[in-house]
């Protein structure tokens, strides 16, 4: 079982596969593990891209049902677990890669096109977190009555005035769109972006649109895709020919 070291914090991550990076984000939220894309998604990314690049994921740090751990950056929550995500990828020598993320993936997505700009050449966002205007609080009240609690248990460092502040500075401070970027930075991304919509509370239709036509080069899937469920595999393929379609490696090749 794999684990990166940075100081405090300890990664657990997980690989599969061969080819070019594909850095897989799972969802579930502040409890996002990789144990999520057997348990909950509705499909499992790992298995499905395997054969075709190397599959590279992890469990968010704190996560309660996962083995990542570190402090609680309360000044910059965002920002933490893009470190923890940049910082493997250098641990396992990638430099630029692909990445797929669902759910709270979506903002962690649009922060690795942020920080990263250079490395991520592609980037798919499945059923995307956004802000909801109608319910301006769900995301700090969900979290502070189920993760809160279960990461204090844990981890007695932790103190649920802790847990206030940092999800205040996660989804309070910031509280509009996607969270992690503006309008005008998705609106300028030129990054190729492939958009999967859902539209239950945490996951909203209008935002996951918005940022589909605010980027230049976006496309979009199917919808609803997660259902019927013979409509997962139209989405699954359009994910693939998404990928390959930008894939350096074959790219590459077909010039």
């Amino acid at each position: 079982m794999p684990f990166y070291e940075n100081g405090p914090v300890r990664i657990h991550y997980e690989e599969a596969g061969n080819g070019f990076p594909l850095f897989l984000i799972p969802g579930g939220g502040m409890n996002a593990t990789i144990s999520k894309f057997t348990e909950t998604a509705r499909f499992n990314p790992i298995e499905e891209f395997k054969d075709e690049y190397r599959c590279i994921t992890m469990d968010l740090r704190n996560a309660y049902d996962g083995q990542s751990s570190g402090p609680l950056e309360i000044e910059r929550p965002w920002d933490a677990y893009a470190d923890d995500q940049i910082g493997l990828l250098d641990y396992l020598g990638v430099d630029q890669f692909m990445v797929m993320g669902f759910c709270i993936g979506g903002p962690l997505t649009w922060n690795l096109l942020k920080r990263a700009p250079d490395r991520v050449v592609a980037a798919v966002l499945a059923q995307p977190s956004g802000f909801r205007p109608e319910k301006p609080d769900l995301f700090y009240q969900n979290n502070i009555k189920n993760w809160g609690p279960k990461i204090c248990a844990q981890r007695p460092d932790i103190t649920m005035e802790m847990v206030d502040a940092f999800l205040t500075g996660m989804y309070r401070t910031n509280a509009d769109f996607v969270f992690t970027v503006t309008r005008d930075f998705v609106g300028n991304c030129q990054t190729p972006v492939l958009v999967l919509p859902d539209d239950i509370p945490p996951h909203p239709y209008a935002v996951a649109m918005e940022s589909a036509l605010l980027a230049p080069n976006s496309q979009v899937s199917l919808f609803p895709w997660k259902e019927p469920r013979e409509r997962i595999a139209l989405a699954v393929r359009h994910v693939r020919t998404f990928l390959k379609a930008h894939c350096p490696a074959v790219t590459a090749r077909n010039s």
